[in-house]
C-alpha cells in the first residue's frame, strides 16, 4: 500500500472521532483494522503488518494532538470554528495540519494536495478550495518547505 492509500486510511480511521467517545475508539480502531481490506494482503503478512503499523501509529500520533491542532484550526479559519466544519472538512484539516506541522517526512505541498484530493473525493462541491485555504494558512515561508 501506497503513502497515498495509506492516507486514504488514516483519513477513514480519523473521521470516527467524530461520532463516537474518546473511551470507545481503541475499539472502534480495531475494528476499522479489521474491516478494511489491504492491497498488502496479496503481498503477504509482512507488508500487511506494516501498513497497519503505519495506519495505527500516524492515528494515534493525530489523535494526541487534536486538542492542540483543533485549537491552532480554531485561530487560522477565519470566520469558521471547528464546530460549525463539516466532519469530513474537519478532519483533513486535522491530518493536513497534522502532517504540516508535525509531520516532517510529509512536504508541506503533498500533505496539502492529498488533503485537497481527498476533499474532492468525500467532502461537498466547495470542500477542496476551503480545505486549501485553511491548511495555506499553516505554511511557514520564513522556514521554506520540509523536505
Amino acid at each position: 500500500m501506497g503513502r497515498r492509500e495509506q492516507r486514504e486510511q488514516i483519513f477513514r480511521l480519523l473521521f470516527r472521532v467524530e461520532f463516537n467517545a474518546p473511551e470507545e475508539m481503541p475499539q472502534q480502531r480495531d475494528f476499522f483494522l479489521d474491516e478494511i481490506k489491504l492491497p498488502a494482503e496479496e503481498e503477504g503478512l509482512a507488508a500487511k503488518d506494516r501498513d497497519i503499523a503505519y495506519i495505527t501509529e500516524k492515528y494515534g500520533q493525530i489523535q494526541e494532538k487534536l486538542p492542540q491542532i483543533d485549537q491552532m484550526i480554531d485561530e487560522k479559519a477565519q470566520g469558521w470554528s471547528v464546530s460549525r466544519m463539516g466532519k469530513v472538512e474537519l478532519t483533513l484539516l486535522r491530518l493536513g495540519v497534522y502532517e504540516i506541522l508535525f509531520d516532517q517526512n510529509v512536504p508541506d505541498s503533498v500533505a496539502i494536495n492529498e488533503a485537497v484530493e481527498l476533499a474532492k473525493k468525500y467532502g461537498q462541491d466547495n470542500a477542496g478550495a476551503f480545505v486549501n485555504a485553511v491548511l495555506a494558512k499553516f505554511l511557514r515561508p520564513e522556514q521554506g518547505e520540509k523536505k
